[in-house]
Parts: structure tokens; C-alpha cells; sequence
């Protein structure tokens, strides 16, 4: 009797073991659900800000329950500075694109009149997250401002190589910031206007302000105001 006990039990054990072992998800699931939640993140803090988006609202937009976010990340604040630096990396195929233009005033020209476009002001969940976060970050501390830092410091660097205004690099570093401080503020400014003609005339004035600065070679062809803006890489994806 208590043999027969024993192997019934046993194949309890094993059975379970079986079961478990048949539920387990691969290593692979785990990190595409990692990376589901971190792209709901980055869309949701572009649109709502950093203070103004809870966990729970992260986790709906990713299809998943507030209690799944704790196998992943151990707080909000490291989901914030992980977020922000995958929304950096997603500007990398853009920077690419951007670099492979043949002078340097046609690539600063491409990303002024992407940036500055009226598509990219008006869809902010998918668009530069240096724009639609800076002002949050500014009022943080400690983790989730030191990660945003370091993705900020590594997409300046790209930003850098990719446009190529000057052949000396500190000097090319001091132009891309100039540029992309100006870009900034000048969707910041547009984003921030409640009468769309106003908001346009913003746009239009700084793209024929930052063309005149950093792609006047581009621009000889035909006064600034009488070409088109140029319809570039698509910067809904970070910038």
C-alpha cells in the first residue's frame, strides 16, 4: 500500500513538474514584454509628462496589469531613465539617414525642416523626447535624471556625427547644440500656442531663421521662403 502511495505521489510531482515546465515562458518573452512596456512608457511620457503618468497607465497601454510591472522593473524611476534611453536609441535609424546626405548644409537642412514640421508638433507621443520631457527632468533627482543625462549626452554625440557642420569637433559639438537648443525651444514655443496660425508662423519663421544659419548652401537655389519644407526622415520616432 504505501508503495503504491509513493508512485502516485511521484507521478503528482512529475506531472506538475511537467505542467510547470509547459507554462514557463522562454527568455525571448520576457524581454519583447520588457520591451512593450518601456515603448508604451516613452509614448505616454511624451504625450502626458513624467509626473503625470502612473504605472498603472503605462501597463494599460501595454496590454498588461499593474502587478506584471514588478518582474521587470523595480520602480518607476527605473522605468523612467530605461525609457528614456530606448526613446534616444529609436532616433538612431533617423541620425543615420540624416548623416548619409552629401553636405553638411543638406543634412542640417533635412533635420530643421523634419523637426520643425507641422506633423511632428502635432503628434507628441511619437515624436523628440528631448522636447516633451526636458521640462519634467529638470524638477527631478537621482536615478531617473541620471539615466536621462546619459541617453542625453550619447544622442548629442550621435547628433554630432551625423551632421558634420564643421570639421573641427569641438567646434562641430558647439554647432549641433547651438542647433538643437534652437529646435527645442522653437517646438517647445509652437507646441505651447492655442491658435494654430500662430503656431504655424512660429515654425515658419524658425526654419527660414535656423535654413539662413545652417543650410544656406542648400538654400541658393531659390530664396528660403519660396522652397517647400522637406519632407525627411519620419521623426516620430525620437529624432
Amino acid at each position: 500500500m504505501t508503495n503504491v502511495i509513493s508512485t502516485s505521489a511521484a507521478s503528482v510531482s512529475a506531472g506538475a513538474e511537467f505542467v510547470f515546465a509547459v507554462m514557463r515562458y522562454p527568455p525571448s518573452h520576457k524581454l519583447a514584454t520588457r520591451r512593450r512596456i518601456l515603448e508604451a512608457a516613452a509614448q505616454a511620457f511624451r504625450e502626458r509628462g513624467v509626473a503625470e503618468t502612473g504605472v498603472d497607465e503605462v501597463m494599460r497601454r501595454a496590454g498588461m496589469t499593474h502587478g506584471g510591472f514588478y518582474a521587470h522593473f523595480a520602480d518607476k524611476t527605473e522605468l523612467v531613465a530605461e525609457a528614456c534611453a530606448a526613446a534616444f536609441d529609436a532616433a538612431v535609424p533617423n541620425l543615420e539617414r540624416i548623416g548619409a546626405a552629401p553636405t553638411a548644409a543638406a543634412r542640417a537642412r533635412l533635420l530643421i525642416d523634419s523637426y520643425l514640421g507641422a506633423r511632428h508638433r502635432d503628434n507628441r507621443g511619437s515624436g523628440c523626447v528631448v522636447v516633451a520631457v526636458g521640462a519634467d527632468m529638470a524638477r527631478l533627482r537621482g536615478a531617473a535624471r541620471a539615466g536621462y543625462a546619459r541617453g542625453f549626452a550619447r544622442h548629442l554625440d550621435r547628433l554630432a556625427a551625423a551632421l558634420r557642420l564643421e570639421a573641427e569637433p569641438a567646434r562641430n559639438r558647439e554647432r549641433v547644440t547651438l542647433l538643437l537648443g534652437s529646435l527645442v525651444g522653437a517646438l517647445l514655443l509652437a507646441r505651447a500656442i492655442d491658435d494654430p496660425a500662430q503656431s504655424d508662423a512660429m515654425l515658419h519663421a524658425m526654419r527660414r531663421q535656423l535654413r539662413a544659419q545652417f543650410a544656406r548652401e542648400a538654400d541658393t537655389a531659390a530664396p528660403a521662403e519660396a522652397r517647400p519644407a522637406v519632407r525627411g526622415p519620419d521623426f516620430m520616432r525620437a529624432f
